[in-house]
């Protein structure tokens, strides 16, 4: 019989994939290392727990320092951190480590948060949410019974826990799904929500945390009114009704709730649930003071209860569009709020026309173009007439006009719009007139010129002409002059600098404009200040180009969102200003302005779409022969042979853009020359009957 072996202790083997820390280069670094890094993580990884606690506390404070941080994520902090701390007896200790990892996720970039996910962070978040839902929860001892230190470390590990699920949610959208679809997790963030006497900080966080994990999110909006345990949505209710600096950021879950799960104006859910159970709450906040003791933090913290306040006003107010749409409204015109017209569907469709277009020579005369737009008639859906002639029905496509009829409701059926109107619009506008004197008071503004900008986008998209909705303009109306003349006017009168503020009163401008129809409230010659805005934002996109000479970089003229630059929004403002039944002498003005853009087609910094979006307001402007401007400006002023010369330039502006770098771009481009040419063939046709109409 072989004999047994005996058991010999060999001492333990370094790991033989470790890789040594090498010290850094740097003698500070190197010395810092030395002296307050390499001895608290030894002692996190001692065998003494007071010596573990003591190390971790010491490391969450030194962690917030960059040059420490950056040392300690050498020293592979965060693996230490996550097999040893987390699991450490002490829970002080634990609750350091959350801590760590709090303040990581605070200090570096988004990709850390994949990091820590992809070495299963959530499956220890879970194990700590569960534990800390139960202490809460819990009835043997109550947690209200337990010591102020004890319920102090599970309000500070909840909001390290909490602060890490949100970082970790805005990180990717995967992330997001699983933390969702973490039961363990949305109960303890529901019992948060349930608890009485939750720190400040905590429920701040928690919210803060729900509103980023419900937006377009329809399994946990489902969860949290059908929580039967802790009836959160319930709690979420009461606090809304509370109103107070809580409510505001209550409001901003309900109302992701609601968007998720279609509860409209029009099909609302429980007791009516919709967004305008949310606007006088929120209106409410919006009147509260700035505290008269700015010390402990107080201003910065109601700064930021405004400004939260103000960003779910402003969802609200473009998720209205919505509420509309539900409701059978006309909604004419475009698919984004800074778009005036999307073109003819038949320019996207009738391929063959468009690649006969864009074949032709640029010598080509007259006669073969409209033997062009003959064979592009014949090919519509619609089918037209023999002779394929441009008619009103074409022309009303070019315009946006619609035609569509509407129920003469009352605006309770529109209780979000009439909330609004109301009570939200008059704080907006005391909002946009605050004295800005330091970094807050230029956010609220200039979020409160936000809000009341993707209300007003909305208003301007529904149809208000021949009488259409005369119950929501008899409504609108005042409340829209009343935005032109107690914010843009003063804002326009104080002639700031501020290019990025002018941006955005410009876009306000514009939906304001759009949406009176012609009857804004212009002081004398106001218009004016937007065509000279124009010309300054012509002249900063200018200095830009000429800045970089690599002619690599010569298309920077064309933005990543080309219709969104401050030219394009001047351009839109005044088109708008110019509609009939604006003044002959306003129309006349502005008609010139877009005449001699137009004629710098092609020119060196000149944008396309600005030339684009000045087509499209002439379109609009001098569509309809039945105008005044028509014949008083449009025929008079020799506008017609403007824009038969306009043509040879604009195609070749189309062809310059480049289909692949700007493909929306190019197809607008597209879409303006074909729409131009029906343009011209259209007020070819009805020249006499207009020019008889003059003599």
């Amino acid at each position: 019989m072989g004999k047994s072996r005996k058991n010999r202790v060999r001492p333990n083997r370094a790991d033989p994939i470790a890789k040594p820390v090498k010290p850094p280069s740097d003698p500070e670094l190197a010395a810092l290392r030395e002296s307050r890094i390499l001895p608290v993580v030894k002692d996190l990884q001692s065998p003494d727990i007071k010596s573990r606690t003591a190390a971790a506390g010491a490391i969450a404070n030194i962690v917030q320092d960059t040059k420490c941080r950056k040392l300690l994520l050498r020293e592979q902090i965060v693996p230490i951190v996550l097999t040893e701390t987390l699991t450490d007896n002490s829970i002080d200790s634990r609750a350091a480590g959350w801590e760590i990892l709090k303040v990581l996720v605070q200090e570096e970039e988004s990709d850390f948060c994949v990091h820590l996910y992809r070495l299963d962070i959530l499956t220890a978040i879970e194990h700590a949410a569960k534990a800390l839902n139960e202490t809460l929860a819990s009835t043997e001892p109550p947690f209200a019974k337990l010591t102020k230190g004890q319920q102090r470390i599970v309000w500070d590990m909840s909001h390290s826990l909490l602060v890490l699920l949100s970082s970790l949610a805005l990180a990717r959208d995967e992330i997001l799904e699983a933390i969702v679809a973490n039961q363990n997790v949305v109960r303890f963030l529901f019992r948060i929500v349930a608890t009485e006497a939750v720190p400040q900080a905590a429920f701040e966080e928690t919210l803060s945390c729900l509103m980023t994990l419900s937006e377009d999110n329809l399994p946990l909006g489902q969860a949290i009114t059908d929580d039967q345990e802790t009836r959160c949505y319930d709690k979420l209710l009461e606090l809304v009704a509370a109103g107070g600096p809580r409510s505001v950021f209550v409001c901003g879950v309900l109302h992701n709730v609601f968007a998720s799960l279609q509860w409209l104006d029009h099909s609302p859910g429980k007791d009516g649930a919709c967004d305008a159970m949310l606007v006088p709450t929120l209106s409410k906040a919006l009147e509260l003071p700035p505290p008269s003791n700015k010390a402990n933090g107080q201003a910065d913290s109601w700064a930021q209860m405004m400004q939260v306040a103000l960003e779910i006003v402003a969802s609200i107010g473009t998720d209205l569009q919505t509420a509309l749409e539900k409701g059978n409204r006309p909604q004419p015109g475009s698919a984004s709020k800074d778009e005036e017209w999307n073109g003819f569907e038949e320019a996207e469709k009738d391929d063959d026309a468009m690649d006969v277009d864009e074949g032709s020579d640029d010598d080509k005369d007259e006669e073969d173009d409209e033997e062009e737009e003959e064979e592009e008639e014949g090919d519509d859906e619609e089918g037209d007439s023999d002779d394929a002639e441009f008619d009103e029905a074409d022309l009303e496509k070019v315009t946006g006009m619609d035609s569509e009829d509407d129920n003469e409701d009352d605006l309770d059926d529109l209780p979000t719009l009439r909330e609004f109107i109301n009570k939200a619009i008059p704080q907006l506008i005391r909002l946009t007139n605050i004295v800005v004197d330091d970094d807050n008071s230029m956010a609220i503004q200039g979020h409160a010129i936000s809000a009341l900008n993707n209300i007003t986008w909305t208003i301007s998209c529904i149809d208000f002409s021949d009488g259409e909705n005369a119950n929501i303009w008899k409504a609108w109306a005042p409340a829209g002059k009343r935005i032109w003349q107690r914010t843009i006017s003063p804002i326009l009168e104080a002639d700031s600098a501020d290019l990025q503020l002018a941006t955005q009163v410009t876009s306000l401008a514009w939906a304001v404009a759009r949406s009176l129809n012609g009857t804004t409230p212009l002081s004398k010659n106001e218009h004016r200040k937007f065509m000279s805005l124009y010309q300054v934002s012509k002249a900063q996109q200018q200095t830009t180009i000429t800045s970089d000479a690599d002619d690599k970089n010569k298309e920077q003229q064309i933005q990543e969102d080309p219709f969104q630059g401050l030219g394009v929004k001047c351009i839109g403002v005044l088109g708008a200003l110019a509609r009939d039944p604006a003044p002959i002498d306003i129309n006349r003005e502005v008609g010139v302005f877009l005449m001699t853009l137009l004629g710098s087609a092609g020119e060196s910094g000149v944008p396309p779409a600005d030339i684009i979006q000045a087509l499209n307001e002439v379109f609009d402007i001098y569509g309809d022969e039945e105008y005044t401007c028509d014949a008083e400006v449009f025929w008079k002023d020799g506008f017609f042979s403007h824009l038969e010369e306009l043509q040879p330039k604009l195609k070749a502006v189309a062809k310059g853009i480049n289909k692949r770098a700007f493909e929306e771009l190019r197809i607008k481009a597209d879409e303006a020359l074909i729409n131009l040419g029906r343009f011209v063939q259209y007020k070819k046709k009805h020249a006499p009957k207009v020019k008889e109409a003059t003599q």
